[in-house]
């Protein structure tokens, strides 16, 4: 769907400051392509809209868009983008919609006082139930979470749409053939693949070294979530044979007793002693239990990278999700999405004993050129069913790896390839387009060009073959 550029009259627009930082953070192109400024109409309260096709979004937009119910989501800004010159009249501002979006700021997220009394409930009541019973809550929260409309189940990727729908405009409005921009993974690559395995219980951590020979088999690494206290014993010994073989060790909340979220001073006591575990073992990420959380208190947090909130969260006990399948930095620390469903949902809530479900997400996943990330946990996969399927999904793995040139990597390598990235830039080079900074000997150039009303990305071929196109829906 277009937009028409008419003559609709603009008012004199407030200073905006990096009005299009979010979209130029995703591409990490050259600075004056993107050019945005907000309308200085009036903005209505808080609300869902639609920005062209099927996206979803939530916030403040300009007054004058046709309202509707709440959650219809048939409010549509892209009618209300205005062009004067090569500048972008938008009726929100994009960076305040992708932060709702991605610190879950929306109606029926992780804020909601309800769900948070309902979880306090549930764990008072947790020592008089028995397993059948609280797995039966489980699926009924679950089958009633896959009938949400926002996020949207199995993969919500509105931050790359909205992202990849103010770049089409640019181009447009810029009357450019094509941006360049710093492609997303090292070499080129895809997308990206990461598995982690959250240790849970005695018998999980006593299967790791099972657990790790698996993996091996495939030649794959993943990372350890280790809980510090409570749960089981943490060895030397067992840190060491993660270590032995190349296994990343991170940090699983305190002693996963759902707690840890509940109240802020409580939980500035925690971080203290969660920080100092991390110091022990070395790790530079960390997840919480049931991915439980609260973006607004990882500043306790000494680590590099958290791993604690999933792209849509239907089947988890907190909802909510942050909308994309790319990492993203809350102010210092680097999140890296939960992008696929867990072992647990899928064996236990869904009755699955098959990789159909993390085929299509890593299909979509990879689609947007984004990261999946896998939880498995050593508990689930003892069984000889779950194990069979763990191997199976690690084959389909290390297929798309190959097929597609697919980056599988440790958590710490995409964070530390997602800061350089960051820091990296496109200068012109005497009329030649060049990426410069730490790491861009990995970096690869990109271009975005719009080819019959949809965008695509082209890569700059080394060997002077023709560029791959990559659609972006």
């Amino acid at each position: 769907m277009g937009v028409d550029f008419g003559r609709m009259s603009i008012m004199p627009a407030k200073k905006q400051v990096s009005l299009a930082q979010a979209v130029r953070d995703h591409y990490r192109c050259p600075d004056g392509f993107l050019d945005f400024r907000l309308n200085d109409g009036i903005f209505t309260e808080p609300g869902y809209f639609r920005f062209g096709s099927n996206a979803e979004y939530y916030g403040r937009i300009l007054a004058g868009i046709a309202e509707s119910q709440s959650g219809s989501f048939t409010r549509d800004a892209l009618h209300m983008v205005v062009r004067d010159g090569n500048q972008l009249v938008l009726p929100f501002d994009p960076n305040e919609v992708v932060d709702t979006l991605r610190l879950e700021r929306y109606p029926g997220s992780q804020s909601r006082n309800v769900e948070r009394a309902l979880k306090r409930i549930y764990y008072w009541l947790r020592p008089l139930t028995n397993l059948a019973l609280r797995k039966t809550i489980q699926k009924l929260r679950a089958a009633h979470g896959q009938k949400e409309q926002f996020p949207r189940w199995p993969v919500d990727t509105s931050v790359e749409n909205i992202c990849e729908k103010l770049l089409l405009l640019s181009i447009q409005a810029r009357g450019v053939d094509r941006i360049p921009f710093i492609w997303f993974w090292p070499d080129g690559t895809r997308g990206c693949v990461t598995i982690t395995h959250d240790v849970e219980s005695a018998a999980g951590r006593d299967f790791c070294a099972q657990l790790l020979d698996i993996d091996s088999a495939f030649g794959i690494k993943a990372s350890y979530q280790i809980v510090p206290e409570g749960r089981y014993s943490v060895t030397p010994e067992f840190l060491n044979l993660l270590r032995v073989h190349g296994s990343e060790i991170c940090v699983q909340d305190l002693n996963h007793d759902g707690r840890l979220f509940d109240e802020r001073n409580q939980f500035r006591r925690r971080a203290l002693s969660i920080n100092r575990y991390g110091r022990e073992y070395g790790a530079r990420g960390f997840r919480s239990a049931v991915l439980y959380r609260n973006p607004d208190w990882y500043s306790d947090l000494d680590f590099a990278f958290d791993m604690s909130i999933p792209n849509v969260a239907s089947l988890d006990p907190q909802r909510g999700g942050c909308c994309t399948v790319f990492p993203y930095f809350i102010g210092d620390m680097l999140e890296l999405p939960v992008t696929a469903i867990q072992d647990y949902s899928l064996f236990h809530l869904l009755g699955a004993y098959s990789i159909d479900l993390w085929r299509l997400q890593l299909e979509m996943i990879l689609a947007r050129n984004g990261l999946a990330s896998f939880i498995i946990h050593p508990d689930y996969v003892i069984e000889s069913n779950a194990q069979k399927v763990y191997k199976d999904l690690l084959a389909m793995l290390v297929e798309t790896s190959k097929e597609d040139a697919v980056w599988v990597a440790l958590p710490s390598q995409i964070d530390c390839w997602w800061r350089q990235r960051s820091r990296m830039s496109i200068i012109d080079d005497n009329g030649v387009w060049r990426i410069v900074g730490e790491g861009a000997d990995r970096a690869v150039l990109a271009f975005a060009r719009v080819v019959d009303g949809r965008l695509v990305y082209e890569k700059v071929n080394t060997s002077q073959r023709e560029p791959a196109l990559s659609g972006a829906k």
